[in-house]
């Protein structure tokens, strides 16, 4: 009788929502799937689960209220790193995954209690997960532009002994820079033809807050005000080759623990051999003399 009575509250449920849909004129979920699909810079096609979260946290965005210090650094932080949300959403965005999985605690009390609070454990891994996870993908991406800052600083070096036009050097590099320094170097270059060289240089430098990237916009801001820049970036070159060479270090640094795990499993493949044939002939030789 109480699972008659659960069904029809849930089925009534299910009809009520459907009827005000409809009376609302809600999109429908495949019209919502496509919607999140074009705000989307990658081509993978948004689940279903996906969907909902989103929608949930579109309305829980509206109740989020933020200081102006912290909506600007989020907003930055999100720009950079390609993430087309508000600071609210993506906060509301964290928050509804994280309540997501604490609901499963609900029916964990009924059926298994002891996995209730692993429940609201994963809750809080996954909140401080999502709320990180803007600053790790600007992270990443700062790590792979600053990559490829010190080829930048000597193409800049070679080019003013020519010109001092900096927008053309940074329209030369553009065509044979990575994919994510040169995307942004498509919005800077944009962003000076539009405004100030000056404002535009300062604005780039402030979406990633990297030192090695201000270095360069200080002296391409030393250029356009007249400067000879060609003796400062030699010596930013000289700096940028030695930062280069000692994160190369870094990494051969992390290659030899895995050697020594491949070498310690040949030598017990070689010594696991040796004591074969030295068991085999043994054995023979006992064999032999019985």
């Amino acid at each position: 009788m109480t699972g008659a009575i659960f069904l029809f509250g849930v089925l009534l449920a299910a009809g009520l929502f459907f009827i005000a849909a409809d009376l609302l004129r809600l999109p429908s979920l495949a019209a919502q799937k496509a919607m999140l699909a074009a705000g989307r810079q990658s081509k993978t096609k948004p689940k279903t689960i996906d969907t909902m979260l989103q929608n949930a946290a579109v309305r829980l965005s509206r109740l989020i209220r933020m200081d102006e210090y912290k909506q600007g650094r989020m907003k930055n932080v999100l720009s950079a790193a390609g993430l087309n949300m508000t600071p609210e959403l993506f906060t509301a965005s964290a928050i509804v995954k994280a309540a997501a999985v604490a609901l499963l605690a609900v029916p964990c009390l009924f059926v298994l209690p002891l996995l209730a609070p692993v429940a609201l454990f994963l809750a809080v891994l996954i909140y401080f997960k999502e709320i990180r996870k803007a600053d790790e993908a600007l992270s990443a991406k700062r790590s792979r532009i600053e990559q490829e800052l010190p080829r930048f600083v000597a193409t800049i070096t070679q080019e003013l002994k020519a010109s001092r036009d900096v927008l053309a050097m940074l329209e030369s590099f553009k065509k044979n820079a990575g994919a994510d320094f040169g995307a942004e170097l498509d919005i800077l270059t944009a962003d000076m033809r539009s405004s100030s060289y000056e404002a535009a240089l300062t604005r780039f430098e402030a979406r990633f807050n990297s030192p090695m990237l201000s270095d360069i916009t200080r002296g391409l801001i030393g250029v356009l005000r007249g400067d000879d820049g060609a003796v400062y970036f030699q010596m930013l070159s000289h700096d940028m080759k030695q930062l280069e060479l000692q994160r190369l270090k870094a990494q051969a640094m992390k290659i030899p623990p895995k050697i020594r795990v491949c070498s310690f499993l040949m030598l017990m493949c070689f010594l696991l051999t040796y004591m074969v044939i030295i068991v085999y002939e043994i054995i023979t030789s006992l064999g032999g003399m019985f």
